[in-house]
């Protein structure tokens, strides 16, 4: 049997009855309130979590790993059919946040640590969890699963780059190895798990259902590991780096959802746009700050880890309970069934 007919005739557990979805939307549902106790706790007390320092590289790459079995070719029909939207998107998310970031850090006049890490924070790719935020808020959620996935197969080289090219003045910029990182923890991944659903589709098609309470428990455990390294720095500077973070997330919530306004986008896709451009890939961004910069470089994305995923809550929660004059788009492609 080819692979292709396997695929095909292979029974997948996703639907509502399933005990691995059933699990996973439990933990999706108090995925904000778990992720906000973790941060917590692990300021409180930081020494029994430091031991999970050396896996967060690990941790996240299982997140990619999982993002990668979820990937079909219908993920990207939206590039051809609303290429502009995509576009729009994805220029803003690596334009408005690295450059607000920048200007943050300027205006609160942070160390140069700190502003390396808020940089770092802006110019990584969409956060794992907005596509369901996109979902929950009634947006564009085929528009915002393209958004993740395109800035996330980008962020290699744009990524090292806006750091290199914004905070290159502050301290020194490994440029190539932000580069192998990255490929190692996302690209690497994200390609074997699209091996494996390619391959081993009866494999796959079990594991799936339990993907999402992995990240869940993979982004809390990065969470604990992230924050606890950085919980003396949270202590002494935390109000202030606190404030910085707050208004980076907020302002690119705004932004986001101003930009595709200018350019004509229906409100579901605004929706999309300005989710994908607040929240980013944070735990990314606090593993290649401890690996290529200092611990204190660290601290913007644990807090910004922290902080994200209970204003996109907020906010999806908020408009959720307005509709879009448009309807909704959440079943665009097969994407959409991962949120």
């Amino acid at each position: 049997m080819s692979s292709s007919d396997e695929h095909r005739s292979t029974p997948a557990p996703t639907g509502p009855d399933s005990t691995g979805t059933r699990v996973s939307r439990l933990a999706g549902t108090w995925f904000p309130l778990v992720v906000l106790v973790a941060g917590a706790v692990a300021v409180a007390v930081p020494a029994p979590f430091l031991l999970l320092g050396p896996a967060v590289s690990w941790l996240l790459a299982l997140i990619m790993l999982g993002m990668g079995m979820t990937l079909r070719t219908g993920d990207f029909t939206v590039v051809a059919r609303r290429p502009w939207a995509l576009a729009i998107g994805v220029v803003a998310q690596f334009v408005v946040m690295p450059l607000l970031g920048l200007g943050l850090a300027t205006l609160f006049q942070l160390p140069p640590a700190l502003a390396v890490g808020v940089v770092l924070v802006g110019s990584a790719p969409g956060g794992t969890a907005s596509n369901v935020m996109v979902y929950l808020a009634k947006g564009d959620t085929a528009l915002s699963v393209a958004m993740t996935t395109v800035s996330t197969l980008l962020a290699p080289l744009l990524t090292p780059l806006l750091v290199l090219l914004l905070a290159g003045n502050l301290l020194p910029v490994d440029a190539g190895g932000l580069f192998v990182s990255i490929v190692q923890i996302v690209i690497a991944p994200i390609v074997v798990g699209v091996l494996l659903r390619r391959f081993l589709p009866r494999l796959v098609s079990r594991v799936l259902p339990w993907m999402p309470l992995v990240s869940v428990l993979g982004i809390t455990l990065v969470v604990l590991a992230v924050v606890a390294g950085s919980a003396a720095a949270i202590l002494s500077t935390g109000l202030l780096v606190a404030l910085v973070v707050v208004l980076h997330n907020v302002c690119g919530f705004g932004l986001g959802y101003l930009a595709a306004r200018v350019v004509g986008l229906d409100e579901s896709s605004r929706r999309a746009v300005a989710v994908e451009v607040g929240m980013q890939n944070s735990g990314l961004a606090a593993g290649l700050a401890r690996t290529h910069f200092t611990p204190e470089s660290a601290l913007p994305a644990a807090l910004f880890s922290v902080w994200h995923n209970v204003s996109g809550s907020v906010l999806a929660a908020w408009w959720s309970r307005r509709p879009t004059a448009t309807g909704d788009r959440q079943d665009d492609t097969p994407g959409a069934q991962r949120a």
